[in-house]
Parts: C-alpha cells; structure tokens; sequence
C-alpha cells in the first residue's frame, strides 16, 4: 500500500534532454507491480513501482518516464544511482519573424515535431546497476548518436521466455517517485480522474518501458477516498480499508495476462456501479446523474457480447470487463480502451426518447469490445502487423452491425468508408505494411485522421479476403487465431500478417499465386483502383459494350515512401493492376444478371462486350382479334400494354451497376447514356 512520502530536491539528478539516452537500450520487463496514492484535493499521485527486470550486459536500465518527480530507485532493496532526463525542451524564439516565410515556418515546425518524437521514444530515466561507473561515464560522453529505430535490441522482443529463469540476470527495481497537477497522461476534473491512452502517454504517470511489443503482467494497487471508486485493468481482488487511515480504501487489481504499458488505464470518481442482469462478468459505471441513462444505454451489451464469444467460439480472455462512462467535460476523446476496461464520455448516454444517438453509440461500445480480442489479448508480432489486429477488430464489429443493425446499416458505412479512405490513399504513409513509412513517422501513422483511414482500410482488405474465400472460411481462421492464443504452451499471442496469410492458404483455401499478389498490392502499397466506364447499346447484336479506363489514386513513386503524392481524385495511368475479378451486375427488362466478367488487372483501356438476355419485341400493327370487343378492345388488354412499353423502348437495358456487393475497395464512374 502506497504511503506518502516527503519532497526533496532532486534537481541534481535530472538532466536535460541528451541524445547520449538514446543509446542506451530499453529494458525488458518481466513483471510489474504498481501502488499508488491519489490525492483529489490536491490533484496529487505519489506511490512508487517495483518491476521486474532483466538487467542487460551494460549494467544501464533503461526506462521511459516523463512528467514526474522522482524520489529514489532500488535494485534489489538497496539504493542505486540513476539519472533523469527531462523531456521539456527549450526553443529559441526567432526575433525577426518577418523574414520568415511560410514554408519556412511549415518546415521549422515539422522538423522540430519529428525531433520531439525521437526524443519520445529514448529511454527518460537510466539506473546504473554492476556496471554503474563505466556506464555512466558512456551515456555522458555524446559523440556518438544512434537512431532510435536502430537502439531496440532483439532481447526487447516480448515474451521471450526460451531462457531459464536462473540463466536470467532478473532484478526487482522499486521506483518511489510523485506528480503533482499532472497535464499529461493523467487528468484530474473536479471529483474524478481519468489516464488515457494516447500515443506513448502511459510513462507519464507511471516509469515503464512505454513500447507497444513489449509486454507484462501486472499487479495494481490505488488508494483513494472511501467515497470514491477506483476502477483498473484485470479482476478486482479486494478492497481493503486499514485501521490506521479508516477514510481511504485500496483497491486491489490483478492483470495475469501479459499487456502493454500504454493499455493500463485508470479511473476514479463516485461512480454508481451497474452489475449486468445477463452477464456477471460485467459490469457498467457512470456518475450518480447519469444513471437512468446508463441503464438504458447498455440494456443490449450482453447481445454483443454473447455474439463475440460465439462468432470466436471462446470466452472472454480477460476475467472482467468494466465501462466506465465519465463527464464530456472531462474527456479527452470519446473512446480510450485498456486491458479488460473501457472508458466512454458521457455525451454517448441515451434515454428512450433518443432515436439517433442509439446506433453510434452501439456501434462504438461494440468495436471497444472487439479490441479486447484483437488489439490487447491478441497483439501484433511486430510494428508493421499492427493494421491487421486493428482491422480484426472493425471486422467484428461490422459483423455486429450486419447482424443487429442491419444489412444497409452496414453496407452505408462501408460505402462512406471506402469512399474516404480512396480520397485520402494518395501516397507512402497509407501502406499498411510498410517498413519505411513506420519508421520515419513514429507511430503516428495510427492516430488522427490518417489513424482512422488506415483502421477504414485495413477492414476493406479483410472484407475482400472474406469474399474470396467465403463467410464461413472466414470465421475458422479467426477462430484458429483465438484458440492459439488460448494455449498456454505458446511463448506470446501475437499476430504477423505472414501467419493470417499462411492461414487464408491452409483454412480459406486462397490459391498461393493469388495471395502472393494480394498482400504486396493491397497491404504493402498504397492506392485504390480507379475505374471510369462507359457503355452502348448494340441493337444489332442485342449486346452491351463496356468501355473501362483503369488507373489508381497514387502514382507509381509514392509507395515505397510515405512522402506527398497526388492531390485527392487525381487520376493515375499505367498502374499495375490488382487482383480478382469485378462483377458488373446488369438490370434488363427480364430481370437481373450478373456478369463477372471485369478483370481489375490489365491494360488501361479495354472495350468488354456483355450479353444481353432480354429482347425487344418486333415493331408491327397490332389488328383485333376475332371474338373482341365491338370497341376493338380484349380481354388481354395487360399484356398488349406490356408489350406496346417493351416495343416503344430502344434498349432492354435498365441500368447498370459494377461491383454491385462492394466487394472491392474502388473509386468507380459510370458514364450512362440518356436514353437508359
């Protein structure tokens, strides 16, 4: 249990942002435990961490940790020299702004925003264990400089458990450290405290190794007010009230499911707790107003739920589940998903006299669930397999919608979604799969607008898998996924997309030639086809010539680098080409065929002819029948007038639609004549 300790003056310990951290590698850590104390009247957090630590040959850990005070370090329960590097950095204000131009400025700032993101990833706060003295005297020395990319040795893979624990040099690290008024990370509004899980904003408030491929269990412990609730990641195994301070409360969580730094969340406030009535594995919170609308808004959860669990023929891998609804005042985003824990801004609360607000705020709650699985339980192997556990997830998800929602529930959000991601699919850093672009943009690839893009991209690719390969194909390979991960003889649960694409392979049976082509085209390049059509009607032959341009949204020297390609719709000639097959569905007077006769590879112009079925009836003088009407009239007058509209039409062509099901993720113009 964490206790208050005194300030002190550590001034001589921190340092300023030295490039000689950067070679200093991450540690790896085994275990971490986490005993804190918050203050709310004071915004205040003190407490300290013990981790597990494999020590490296260098005798230096290295740790991130930013926006924080730190009291002292142990290494194995004695006291230890260490060195803090604070991450604030001082710019020069340019006195003559008037001979800076725009450009310039762009320039300036881009250069100094990519600085502070390699800063970001360099380990903060360096203990010097065996091998304190040399070591110190190499980080001071500067002179030489290595890229953060290249400083991540192999033994920072996660889960490396292929050495025996006595052959492990394993140290137990005590950090005691505070933060007071914290502005990142953590955020204190009025009665309530939320963390969020921003890109690399778990170190700052508490010390870890603060890299998404890096992985542990923990143990947590808060101590707050007896008349707050502290909510956390894993199962709740107690609440302890001691006899020295009766008016605080500790609780105590267990996370035994290894998970990274940035998915350890935590919330604290006068929640009201909403046990499910279907599931007791959940459970819901929200502050004591918002209630009544809490009870309404998550009265469908446990359909989502159970529909997961048997869609991946698996339980939940975590013990629990928690939704944590705080005040939109307090929010960062209305979204932020830890380890077993979700937390949501107020402003997606409904009642039941709310109709619009049902289906955004569902579909949501459904994709924070999906993650769960793909994303924290199950994570990727390395940076660049990333797109396919978030595309996992809004696959599930879609899958949701299509059986809660609706079908053309699903089929609009995919129809807008495909339609922004080839407005914005232009250059390098839009690849899914591509080394470069991950490297030179640091992870931010993943976030913002351009996040949202890529998330949208990477579920149109699994979409088209799925077509290929059938629904049902579909669901065992994801359903093989989840049971590896749930076998306790396997090191990690991790995820690469050469594995899915050995599985779509062996379960989903794809031809090898055909994936060999789909992964580097749609996965490891950037762009979306293309296709401008126009179409005739030959009488004559009763036939309908297609005429399609090909082209792509990207040029040819934007993928391999994630640099600024051609402006949003610019059309792009002589590309390549994608895999698979087009349907063009035609609608005839006689009904509807489907031709699926439009290759997406080939030359950039190509004429296709397509049959017809319906015929037009001959013009000819209808004469009266025998036996008519004195009027002239019959008594098959329907038919006559059917067939007078069939003969006064030039063409039996209704319409026409190319890739009518949204099986491909492309930009599509058909040019139809007026007459149609």
């Amino acid at each position: 249990m964490a206790k208050p300790r005194k300030q002190k003056n550590n001034e001589n310990q921190k340092g300023s942002t030295s490039n000689a951290s950067a070679a200093i590698p991450l540690a790896v850590v085994r275990h971490q435990k986490l005993c804190l104390s918050i203050d709310m009247e004071q915004r205040r957090i003190y407490g300290h961490t013990e981790l597990k630590v494999l020590v490296p040959k260098s005798g230096v850990i290295g740790l991130h940790a930013n926006s924080m005070n730190i009291d002292n370090v142990f290494l194995n329960g004695l006291p230890v020299r260490f060195k803090f590097y604070s991450q604030h950095q001082q710019f020069e204000i340019e006195k003559n702004w008037g001979s800076i131009t725009c450009i310039e400025a762009a320039e300036a700032a881009g250069s100094a925003y990519f600085s502070s993101l390699e800063r970001e990833m360099a380990p903060d706060l360096l203990i010097f264990c065996d091998k304190a003295t040399s070591a110190e005297s190499a980080v001071q020395d500067p002179a030489d400089t290595e890229k953060v990319g290249q400083i991540i040795p192999s033994e920072c893979k996660p889960d490396d458990v292929n050495k025996n624990a006595q052959q492990e040099n394993v140290k137990l690290v005590r950090i005691e450290y505070w933060l007071e008024k914290p502005e990142v990370g953590v955020h204190f509004m009025g009665s309530s405290l939320h963390t969020n899980n921003q890109l690399r904003r778990a170190h700052c408030w508490f010390p870890c190794v603060d890299f998404g491929l890096q992985r542990c269990c923990y143990d947590l412990e808060f101590t707050v007010d007896s008349k707050y609730v502290a909510v956390s990641n894993g199962t709740l195994l107690c609440q302890v009230i001691t006899k020295d301070d009766p008016s605080s409360k500790t609780y105590v969580y267990c996370v035994n499911i290894p998970v990274a730094a940035e998915f350890i969340t935590l919330a604290v406030g006068p929640f009201e707790v909403l046990p499910d009535p279907h599931n007791g594995v959940v459970s819901h919170m929200c502050m004591p107003s918002n209630l009544s609308k809490l009870q309404c808004t998550v009265s469908f959860f446990h359909t989502v739920f159970s529909y997961y669990e048997e869609y991946l023929a698996a339980t939940f891998p975590f013990g629990s589940y928690k939704q944590v609804f705080i005040d939109s005042e307090t929010a960062l985003s209305s979204t932020c998903v830890g380890a077993s824990m979700s937390i949501f801004s107020s402003q997606l609360l409904y009642d039941e006299r709310v109709i619009d607000q049902v289906i955004s705020t569902r579909i949501k709650l459904a994709n924070a669930l999906a993650q769960q699985w793909f994303g924290i339980y199950i994570t990727a192997e390395t940076a660049n397999d990333g797109w396919l556990l978030d595309g996992l997830a809004g696959f599930l998800t879609d899958c949701f919608i299509k059986r809660f929602l609706g079908n053309n529930e699903a089929r609009y959000r995919r129809y807008k979604a495909n339609e922004a991601v080839c407005k914005v699919d232009v250059d390098g850093a839009t690849a899914l799969s591509l080394s470069g672009a991950a490297a030179e943009l640091y992870g931010t690839q993943a976030i913002g607008v351009l996040g949202k893009i890529r998330s949208w991209k990477a579920v149109a690719i699994l979409q088209m898998l799925e077509k290929q390969m059938g629904p049902e194909s579909f669901r065992k390979i994801l359903q093989r996924i989840v049971h590896k991960a749930e076998d306790v003889i396997r090191a990690s649960r991790t995820l690469s997309t050469k594995e899915f694409r050995h599985l779509a392979n062996k379960i989903g049976n794809l031809e090898r030639p055909f994936l060999k082509e789909f992964f580097p085209r749609w996965v490891e390049s950037c762009g979306c086809p293309v296709l401008r059509m126009g179409l005739s009607y030959n009488k004559r032959r009763n036939m309908i010539e297609l005429a399609v341009l090909r082209g792509c949204t990207s040029n040819m020297s934007s993928k391999s680098a994630p640099a600024r390609g051609t402006v949003s719709g610019e059309f792009q000639a002589g590309d390549d080409g994608w895999p698979g097959m087009m349907s063009v569905r035609v609608y005839e007077l006689d009904g509807m065929y489907d031709h699926p006769s439009l290759p997406m590879a080939g030359d950039t112009c190509q004429l296709l002819e397509i049959q017809c079925h319906s015929k037009l009836a001959a013009r000819r003088i209808q004469r009266p029948k025998k036996g008519g009407k004195g009027d002239g009239s019959d008594d098959n007058g329907e038919v006559t007038a059917a067939l007078d509209t069939r003969m006064g039409l030039e063409s039996p062509l209704l319409w026409l639609r190319a890739d009518p099901e949204m099986e491909y993720l492309a930009q599509i113009q058909i040019h139809q004549p007026v007459q149609i």
